[in-house]
């Protein structure tokens, strides 16, 4: 599966990666099975999987509180997201 994955073309042409590099692996490690590895790869994955769920929930039934809810999670989210990409690119080189 993993001669498949696209490359991050910023981290080739930039040298630095993005905000979204890791995601394809942490996809793969759910599909394996290991959950943790898929954590470390990438922190956000479970809160965006939880996000896309309620998403399509909120357009197929329309949530009472639909929006709040997605609202916070893209927040969490964005926040995890910038964390983890400020940790990489600033503290673990």
């Amino acid at each position: 599966m993993e001669e498949y994955m696209l490359p991050c073309l910023n981290k080739k042409y930039l040298g630095f990666e993005c905000l979204g590099c890791g995601i394809q692996r942490a996809i793969a490690f759910i599909l394996q099975g290991d959950f943790v590895a898929a954590f470390k790869m990438y922190p956000a994955i479970y809160t965006l999987i939880l996000l896309l769920g309620i998403i399509g929930v909120h357009a197929i039934k329309n949530l009472r509180f639909g929006n709040k809810i997605i609202t916070l999670l893209a927040i969490v989210n964005g926040f995890i997201i910038l964390t983890n990409f400020i940790i990489k690119t600033f503290f673990t080189h």
